[in-house]
């Protein structure tokens, strides 16, 4: 058997200590972006790894690189926003690899626009699929944890769950609502003294195929805002806080960790300067043709047998590490990083404040 991790523990008499059993895993959104990144990076660890998602290119891809990282997948075609298509997933993952220990809610989707330009359809599918595949995805995971009182949820979100952005209202009132859910859950399992655990992850941007197939009526080519990371930065700490649920909050990237600081300080500033940058930093100099295809009603892997893969279009401009995954370990040193991160980052916007609006 493989160890558990990059090297086995030794124990004090210098031999290999009990290795960790391999868990059984399961990772909705897992066809592309950060889901995939995720899936391998558990297969890494030699997990069982189900696999959830609409796009059947994306799933066998996936499942073949769980397959040569170390894992064992199990791939489950399902739309997460309809909650029998979860359970049933989750039923067959039971049938066949037994109890899930982790289950990772990933799967979202976006309309890039200004809110009056989302057709309530649109709005409702966003929240559908972003808000209510994580309410399903939870729901199908404590349904089987807590007779057996064991098991790990782990909540992909974002720091747009903190700080609402502009042209992305679906998007953030979703991640927005998940926060609040996922809070309200974990203090249910705590009144019942559950010894199953609920944590969050909030992502900064991150280079995956949703600028390439999200739908968007923005004049230019949507883009995320800088700095931007890798999906593999992301599946670390996903992988991370499955095995460390203890703390409520993973917060991904020091400067997303400062925004969250400085928009509980000064969330009117924030407010005003995201109001001057925040429609330009999202969109690129290329022009979009405004009727490109899109994902929000149907996956669009599998068309041509195209296949998204984990990485967006933006490598060139996207960090493969973060000093964060480390200092995640060690949170007092990060919320000191943070702090003064922060600090910065208000003077920043003091300045541009003063500046005036840019030409």
């Amino acid at each position: 058997m493989r160890p558990y991790g990059k090297h086995a523990a030794k124990d004090t008499a210098g031999g290999e200590r009990p290795r960790r059993p391999h868990r059984t895993v399961v990772v909705t959104g897992a066809s592309a972006g950060v889901g995939r990144a995720t899936a391998r990076e558990f297969a890494a660890r030699g997990d069982r790894v189900a696999l959830i998602a609409r796009g059947r290119a994306g799933l066998e891809a996936v499942a073949s690189e769980v397959a040569a990282a170390g894992g064992t997948p199990l791939v489950l075609p399902a739309d997460v926003s309809d909650a029998a298509q979860v359970a049933a997933a989750a039923d067959r993952v039971e049938a066949v690899f037994g109890p899930v220990d982790v289950w990772v809610n990933v799967a979202f989707t976006t309309v890039f626009a200004p809110f009056e330009e989302i057709r309530p359809e649109e709005f409702r599918r966003v929240t559908e699929v972003t808000y209510l595949g994580y309410v399903h995805g939870t729901r199908a995971a404590l349904d089987r944890m807590l007779p057996r009182d064991s098991g790990t949820i782990v909540q992909v979100g974002s720091v747009l769950a903190e700080r609402a952005i502009p042209l992305q209202s679906a998007y953030c009132g979703a991640k927005h609502a998940v926060q609040g859910f996922t809070s309200a859950v974990r203090t249910e399992l705590m009144h019942r003294g559950s010894r199953v655990k609920v944590t969050v992850v909030q992502l900064p941007a991150v280079n995956t195929p949703q600028f390439a197939w999200g739908l968007s009526r923005l004049p230019h080519r949507p883009q995320p805002v800088p700095p931007i990371y890798q999906p593999e930065v992301a599946a670390r700490a996903i992988v991370h806080a499955a095995g460390h649920p203890g703390r409520r909050v993973y917060c991904v990237g020091g400067r997303a960790l400062a925004t969250v600081i400085a928009n509980r300080i000064v969330p009117g500033l924030l407010d005003r300067y995201l109001a001057r940058t925040g429609f330009s930093a999202q969109q690129t100099a290329e022009p979009d043709p405004g009727a490109r295809p899109h994902n929000l009603w149907r996956p669009l892997d599998g068309e041509d047998g195209r296949d998204f893969g984990t990485h967006g279009t933006f490598d060139d401009r996207s960090h493969p590490r973060s000093p964060e995954a480390w200092a995640a370990r060690r949170p007092r040193l990060l919320w000191a990083g943070a702090g003064v991160a922060a600090g910065a980052a208000l003077t920043a916007l003091r300045r541009r404040r003063s500046a005036g609006p840019p030409r």
